[in-house]
């Protein structure tokens, strides 16, 4: 899958790039961070403020990306999520890319589906994907047609989030399903939504959630100021599998979302240019002017578990790392 990946986006002019491991942000905000000690009795400041790792390469990218207008990388990602299930891990690879000069998501969704059906048809004819089929013993039917599923000549199912939800509660109120969780406008969809959107229409994007839902980097979407132009990419089985959106590219406008989102506490030049969070850099590269872009992300290991028919995302990892396991 990596080849694929360096072939896929060579060919069509993207740039690999390395963004740093170590990061003086938060990229999602959500505070489930890894701080950085030298000593390990605890941050110690020696790069004198607090520093974590990585939950995102996304903002490096999109700085990079203002030089280099088409980017990617594949690089570990690091989360202090508490969620001990079959979906997570706390140290994962994560495929990020950017774009500059795009103005609605068409481009982006564009260019994930093309992605995701490079990937799959370069496994359907590898010998690894030969192996794969072997060694699937009875769940060899399962795994050819999810593949198959993925390459059909039809273009993947778009749909808004608000159709989502309409959607949704229609399923429920005909009996066609018992969610645990009744969909409701303003809440992000739970994994039995994702499920079942994507058991009806196969890969489905489901776009312009609520703005205030989503992170602070997000543009709004056009023509209506409640929502923000961002897509999620849900499979079956798996659920979500890759997400993105299109990004601020305004400086005031960005520094108003990051106000609004309790990034910016206290006052004076720091708090005003996101000083106090370590995203002043990512701020004042909009200062002077910058370009419509956007990008998405993948957690790679989770495409590998549906392509492959295994169950547990521990499993396809060689050294799993979750909330209470770091053994080796």
């Amino acid at each position: 899958m990596s080849q694929t990946l360096t072939s896929f986006f060579a060919q069509n002019e993207f740039v690999q790039c390395y963004p740093p491991i170590i990061t003086s942000s938060n990229c999602e905000g959500a505070g489930e961070v890894f701080a950085v000690s030298s000593n390990g009795k605890g941050v110690d400041h020696f790069f004198r403020t607090p520093k974590y790792l990585t939950v995102s390469s996304q903002l490096h990218l999109e700085a990079l990306a203002a030089a280099l207008p088409r980017v990617w990388t594949l690089s570990p990602t690091f989360r202090a999520e508490k969620s001990d299930t079959s979906r997570h891990l706390s140290e994962f690879y994560m495929l990020e890319v950017e774009l500059s000069f795009v103005e609605t998501l068409d481009p982006l969704l564009d260019v994930t589906e093309d992605m995701v059906r490079r990937l799959v048809s370069a496994l359907r004819t590898s010998r690894v994907g030969q192996d794969i089929l072997v060694l699937s013993g009875d769940m060899r039917p399962e795994l050819e047609a999810r593949w198959e599923g993925l390459v059909r000549p039809e273009g993947w199912k778009r749909l808004t989030y608000s159709s989502a939800i309409q959607i949704l509660r229609a399923a429920a109120e005909e009996g066609k399903v018992e969610f645990q969780f009744p969909a409701s406008w303003g809440e992000g969809l739970q994994s039995e939504h994702e499920k079942y959107l994507a058991g009806l229409y196969g890969p489905v994007f489901v776009t312009d959630y609520p703005r205030e839902i989503k992170p602070f980097y997000m543009l709004p979407s056009h023509g209506d100021s409640r929502t923000v132009a961002c897509f999620d990419l849900l499979f079956p089985v798996v659920g979500e599998l890759i997400g993105g959106s299109l990004r601020e590219h305004r400086y005031e406008e960005l520094v108003q979302n990051m106000r609004s989102h309790g990034l910016l506490p206290g006052g004076g030049e720091a708090a005003s240019s996101g000083g106090e969070t370590g995203l002043r850099w990512y701020t004042e590269l909009r200062k002077y002017g910058s370009s419509p872009h956007g990008g998405f992300g993948m957690g790679i290991d989770r495409l590998i578990c549906y392509l492959s028919g295994v169950g547990n995302i521990r499993d396809v990892v060689a050294f799993p790392r979750w909330v209470g396991r770091c053994d080796a």
